[in-house]
């Protein structure tokens, strides 16, 4: 009689066990949904090489249907993209065109675009990621615009300029002629935001139908709109009293060493205010009766908020924070800072660049920690990878036990004493922590980050990479004392990583006492 594979068998051992058990059964299609399902097992447990072994297999050569070509396409994509496999990334979009994803029910084709691109960028093909991104703007009118644009931008950032100039004269469609169009006008380095400015608005002219004419990337939207204004007479308002005056000061004397060094200082007329004194919102109409033309602040969040229920600003501010999720955001207003969602993402893209898919999150407790909580379990979702367990701490805590909660040493030693329960005799007991982990995301000051790496070793994690934010370091170096912090992957600006930096060179001869905090805040 025939051979089947029974389609409740439980989650083969190895890939191994499941070729053979596939290799038994003579139905085509049903030995293909077995591999395909054991593969999605395989990768729910991080085992990325075993999907991989199943998913490479001669047993889909060729697919019993369309169906399930569909399926083993995006299940291949999700572990090239993991295990940063660039020949099989290269193999499995050799002959995908950017619109493959519309073959998915509407409830996944923005899932499979996305990932579509991600296998593309590790296929080494940025322009076709990008190509990806843009058709699914174009048919997902669901789609988060401003992200997308933000995210194409980025990826056409990588193309290197004769491969756009190559993909100008093929390109075909509207919206692809204009984006590599925009992408060849900004790639050769302006020397200034008044050029940079012009080249963007004479690309909206000459594109005015365009979707990025209309929804500009952030990063152009910025350049277009402060060159645009020709902001001559700028109000730097900070905090120059009160608590957060140290953080107001350093701002206030990296804005003027950088005002200082401009050759253009003539034509600039800088008025700096003291923004703790009263509500933002009636200092902000006090600026517009003195005709400044662009206002650089507040830093405080919740002065920031008070501008969130005027519709249009008159005059432009550069908020130097962000408001929070859910508030509107005015029109003229532009809002940059050292934002934990924003190293949220960037330790996320570097964990997903290391082939990270499943991470342990040391948070500190209050409403900060919980923000940052937020904002990398939201990037963990966006990537398809997982935040196993968030462990909170106070700075007052047994570390050591908190170390050893966050890497389940716990569990194992809970797990010993109910085995020797059970049997009625002592068990030989080796602490182990957790297997499922990859990483560690440490989120704490460089005094408690000290404290804790050392620890991650002592209770077996020492193989675990360590990503952090720009928290983790001072900013300074201190061989000595930052020894404890060697292998902490962290997130930081180019003012702080950099070697030769002539303003910051200046700044640290004018301002020796300056700390690496402050030095973020004058960056």
């Amino acid at each position: 009689g025939c051979a089947t594979v029974n389609l409740d068998s439980p989650q083969p051992a190895s890939a191994e066990e499941a070729l053979s058990l596939a290799a038994s059964e003579e139905q085509a299609a049903t030995a293909q949904d077995y591999l395909l399902r054991a593969a999605q097992q395989f990768q729910q447990q991080d085992n990325h090489v075993a999907a991989r072994t199943l998913l490479a297999s001669d047993h889909f050569r060729p697919f019993a249907s369309d169906a399930l070509k569909r399926r083993h396409q995006r299940l291949a994509m999700t572990s090239a993209v993991a295990l940063k496999d660039e020949s099989w990334a290269q193999a499995l979009t050799a002959d995908l065109p950017a619109e493959y994803f519309l073959n998915y029910e509407s409830g996944q084709m923005q899932a499979v675009a996305e990932l579509q691109a991600r296998t593309l960028k590790v296929a080494g093909k940025p322009l076709e990621a990008a190509y990806t991104l843009m058709s699914l703007v174009m048919n997902d009118p669901d789609a988060d615009s401003q992200r997308l644009h933000n995210e194409i931008w980025r990826t056409l950032a990588q193309v290197p300029a004769a491969q756009l100039r190559k993909a100008e004269s093929s390109a075909i469609g509207y919206e692809t002629e204009g984006w590599i169009k925009l992408a060849l006008t900004l790639s050769d380095p302006k020397p200034g935001l008044d050029q940079q400015g012009r080249a963007i608005r004479s690309w909206q002219n000459n594109w005015p139908a365009h979707p990025a004419a209309a929804i500009l990337p952030s990063d152009l939207a910025l350049i277009a709109s402060l060159s645009e204004q020709q902001p001559e007479r700028i109000a730097l308002a900070v905090p120059l009293t009160g608590p957060l005056a140290n953080a107001g000061q350093a701002i206030k004397d990296g804005f003027l060493a950088a005002y200082y060094q401009d050759d253009n200082k003539d034509e600039l007329d800088i008025l700096v205010v003291d923004s703790a004194k009263k509500p933002f919102k009636e200092l902000y109409q006090e600026l517009i009766q003195q005709d400044r033309e662009l206002i650089v602040g507040p830093l405080k969040k919740e002065k920031l908020a008070e501008l969130s229920n005027m519709h249009t600003l008159p005059v432009p501010v550069l908020g130097l924070n962000y408001l929070q999720d859910g508030d509107r955001i005015p029109e003229g207003l532009f809002q940059f800072g050292l934002s934990p969602e924003d190293e949220a993402r960037q330790i996320a893209d570097r964990m997903n660049q290391d082939g990270i898919r499943q991470a342990l999150a040391l948070v500190p407790e209050g409403d900060w920690g919980n923000r940052v909580a937020g904002a990398l379990q939201a990037e963990a979702d966006a990537i398809n990878s997982r935040l196993l367990s968030i462990q909170r701490y106070f700075p007052e805590d047994n570390l050591r036990a908190v170390t050893a909660q966050l890497l389940g040493i716990n569990a194992s030693r809970e797990r010993a004493i109910d085995v020797e329960r059970t049997a009625g005799m002592d068990v030989e007991f080796e602490p182990r922590r957790r297997q499922d982990a990859q990483a560690i995301i440490m989120v704490a000051g460089p005094e408690i980050s000290r404290q804790f790496n050392p620890l991650f070793a002592f209770y077996f994690g020492g193989d675990l990479p360590v990503y952090s934010p720009s928290l983790v370091y001072e900013g300074t170096e201190d061989p000595s004392r930052d020894r404890d912090l060697n292998g902490v992957m962290f997130t930081d600006i180019p003012w702080i990583l950099l070697d030769e930096i002539p303003l910051r060179n200046t700044a640290n001869a004018v301002f020796p006492d300056m700390t690496g905090g402050m030095h973020r805040l004058f960056a």
